[in-house]
């Protein structure tokens, strides 16, 4: 066996027994280099250490505790107030204002788990209440909280610009259309199945119940276009545009909405500081997997037998498509990123693929792993919301399964969806 296949397989091993993804990594690649006489142990906590070396990553922390300062700060249920207060009239008008605030709360957090389950937690009972069947309401959430790691910040593109020295507001740009195409896709498969369904409709919003509901929420709905324009126009570079959205988040839910107290900060201090060490340790542990792919030339080896058989971009991009798809069905989307950048990124450089364009099918194509069973974490939190098994919550998510295949298969075959904005706003 090859020194990835083995690597790979003993990953995999460890996280069938339970082992949480960053420490089955390590664990692999140290029992990996003792079973080959390799280099010093040594190079494992070195590797993890610089893995997670890195200014850009302290965007990560500050842009998770943004979204848990304006969860906690109310700014999450004045989303959802305007997204209902505007799609509220139509039929299943409920499960498209929960999709709708999806989109918008992922331009605040980055971070699709997250998304679930502060919305969740609000919307899942709400949905079930309402008459809806609880197989949709999970789907349906769980599937619009996958936009997060696409629409800016994305926790997924910080890591990824940072393995790629690529810019990391480029990547920005790029996710602004596919994740726009992708919300818009989910509203439509929504409204049609409840169509269908005969889910109930809302009562149509008052005079002025549409304008009231958008300044609630004007200070929420603001930081994404206060986050890009800062980023764009250089006024602050990505780390830096985190610390600022703290303090924004601080001030509006303190002084603004005055719902944001001592017990809710520390809270939210708790869950960032939970959440970034989930993260950090799987990139720092990816590092060293990645590390050792590049030691013993794996990624040359994967590149002269990929420039053997493939020579069209297209037929490299549907045959990684595939390849991702099912990768992102037992693996944490960063983790996945920080292992397989290394390998396929220099391939896609050699065939001529757009850098951002790869980078977007990429990320998307491991946020639809966060739905897919068995692993789906985004379908497990919302099943467990939803009080609701997870073959039932599969089932459910068939159709917003398809549908997420069908936004990827555009993104695919349209590069110019991913690059437009970039060329038009970023100087390209």
């Amino acid at each position: 066996m090859s020194v990835a296949e083995l690597l790979t397989l003993g990953v995999f091993a460890l996280i069938l027994l339970s082992v949480p993804i960053g420490f089955a990594i390590v664990a692999a690649s140290a029992a990996l280099l003792i079973w080959l006489d390799g280099p010093s142990l040594m190079v494992v906590p070195q590797r993890v250490f610089g893995g997670i070396d890195s200014f850009a990553l302290l965007a990560i922390p500050f842009f998770l505790l943004t979204g848990n300062l304006m969860s906690a700060g109310g700014m999450t249920g004045r989303l959802l107030d305007f997204a209902n207060s505007v799609l509220g009239r139509f039929r299943g008008g409920l499960a498209m204002s929960g999709i709708m605030a999806s989109t918008l709360f992922a331009g605040i957090s980055g971070s699709a788990v997250a998304d679930t389950s502060a919305l969740g937690r609000i919307l899942i009972p709400a949905m079930k209440k309402a008459g809806y069947r609880a197989d949709f309401a999970v789907a349906s959430i769980a599937a619009a909280n996958v936009v997060a790691p696409i629409i800016p910040p994305s926790i997924a593109f910080i890591v990824l610009g940072v393995l790629t020295n690529q810019s990391i507001t480029q990547l920005f740009l790029a996710g602004l259309v596919p994740g726009a195409l992708y919300g818009v896709a989910m509203l439509l498969l929504a409204w049609w199945i409840a169509r269908r369904r005969n889910y109930p409709v809302s009562a149509v919003a008052e005079k002025g119940a549409v304008w009231r509901a958008f300044k609630a929420s004007a200070f929420a709905l603001l930081l994404p276009l206060f986050i890009l324009f800062g980023i764009r126009t250089g006024v602050f570079n990505v780390t830096e545009c985190s610390a600022v959205a703290v303090i924004y988040a601080l001030l509006v839910g303190t002084l603004v909405h005055r719902e944001l107290t001592l017990a809710k900060f520390i809270d939210a201090l708790r869950q960032t500081a939970r959440m970034t060490a989930v993260i950090l340790i799987i990139v720092g542990a990816a590092r060293v997997f990645s590390w050792i792919l590049a030691y013993y030339n794996v990624p040359t080896e994967v590149a002269a037998f990929v420039s053997e058989h493939i020579s069209h971009p297209l037929v490299f991009l549907l045959l990684i498509n595939l390849i991702l798809l099912v990768v992102g069905m037992f693996l944490e989307a960063n983790a996945a990123i920080v292992m397989l950048v290394p390998v396929l990124f220099p391939i896609a450089a050699s065939l001529g693929i757009d850098p951002l364009h790869f980078s977007v099918v990429m990320v998307l194509n491991l946020c639809i792993g966060l739905i897919t069973p068995p692993v789906g974490l985004c379908l497990n939190i919302a099943a467990v919301i939803g009080r609701l098994s997870l073959e039932r919550a599969a089932l459910g998510v068939l159709p917003f399964l398809g549908m997420a295949f069908g936004v990827l298969l555009l993104i695919t075959l349209f590069p110019s969806l991913v690059t437009f904005i970039p060329s038009l706003l970023g100087g390209r």
